[in-house]
């Protein structure tokens, strides 16, 4: 392949060893680095005059240094596949165990074995499988991890093939946050998210609130009934389906018209942001019994 089928190939990256297999001489590679019309980018990595150092060359640059056998894997596996909106500052690939490359600014290198169903290319590149991005990328995004996964289970993957994946892969670094989140993605009852809260209000200290509390033939989830606040906690969206979500509105929809504020919370909201839902709660609370006592002054 000629050097310029290989640039175009690649956004205008390029490897020694690529420049060497493709006929160009060390001294001409030095040559073009001393006129800066390649610049390194790793060591043994170039990116040729002319093209913008983007996401995408940062990706291929830090997997042609890793070298052959390395995998992208991570959140910048779970960007190159589309299942993430950023690719990360550090972009994470997957070598060996015996392979010798060590992490460098701009580079995290994981050494393990990879079995072959964790393994996939996609354009062009040698990427964890969707599956495995999923999950790893997910616990390296720590609290806002677990909207990616809801995500993906309801666009790219299956959630057995993730729990195969996670097995496969246990004692791995995260696999015990991973471990938590795939818990309380298969809850389909919302009870694990249920169980958050009520630790979180009991925590708080706030008082007055019941859970599974009875208004208009309707149960609901927490309720703070002299303030007619009413709390429904979801699960993770990929469990929901068209009649359940027509269900839910039909039951907020009442409950709002009997005088109820409702405020509903996701498992990812308690997980992710907990302050501010116990802000958000207090404040409500405190318009709701500034307004009863309005009348009155």
């Amino acid at each position: 392949m000629s050097i310029d089928s290989i640039l175009v190939r690649q956004a205008g990256v390029i490897s020694r060893e690529q420049a060497l297999a493709a006929g160009l001489t060390a001294d001409t590679i030095d040559h073009r680095l001393r006129l800066r019309r390649w610049r390194p980018l790793h060591p043994r990595v170039y990116l040729a005059a002319g093209h913008r150092r983007d996401d995408e060359v940062r990706v291929r640059a830090a997997l042609l240094w890793a070298g052959d056998g390395a995998t992208l894997s991570g959140t910048a596996a779970a960007w190159w596949q589309g299942m993430a909106e950023r690719a990360p500052a550090t972009v994470g690939v997957t070598v060996g165990r015996h392979r010798r490359p060590r992490s460098r600014p701009g580079v995290a290198v994981r050494r393990r074995e990879l079995a072959a169903e964790d393994v996939a290319v996609h354009r062009g590149l040698v990427v964890t499988a969707p599956p495995l991005t999923v999950i790893e990328s997910a616990v390296e995004q720590g609290d806002r991890g677990s909207l990616l996964l809801d995500r993906a289970l309801q666009r790219w993957v299956r959630f057995p093939d993730v729990y195969e994946a996670y097995c496969r892969n246990l004692g791995s670094h995260g696999s015990a946050s991973a471990g938590r989140m795939l818990v309380a993605a298969a809850d389909r009852s919302a009870s694990v998210a249920e169980r958050l809260l009520v630790a979180m209000l009991r925590e708080s200290g706030a008082a007055g609130w019941q859970c599974a509390f009875p208004a208009g033939g309707h149960l609901i989830d927490i309720a703070f009934p002299a303030a007619r606040v009413a709390i429904e906690v979801d699960g993770w969206a990929w469990h929901m389906d068209a009649e359940r979500a027509a269900a839910d509105k039909r039951r907020q929809n009442a409950l709002v018209r009997q005088g109820w504020t409702i405020l509903r919370y996701t498992w990812h909201d308690l997980v992710g942001r907990p302050k501010a839902v116990l802000a958000e709660i207090a404040h409500e609370l405190d318009r709701a019994r500034s307004v009863q006592v309005r009348p009155g002054a």
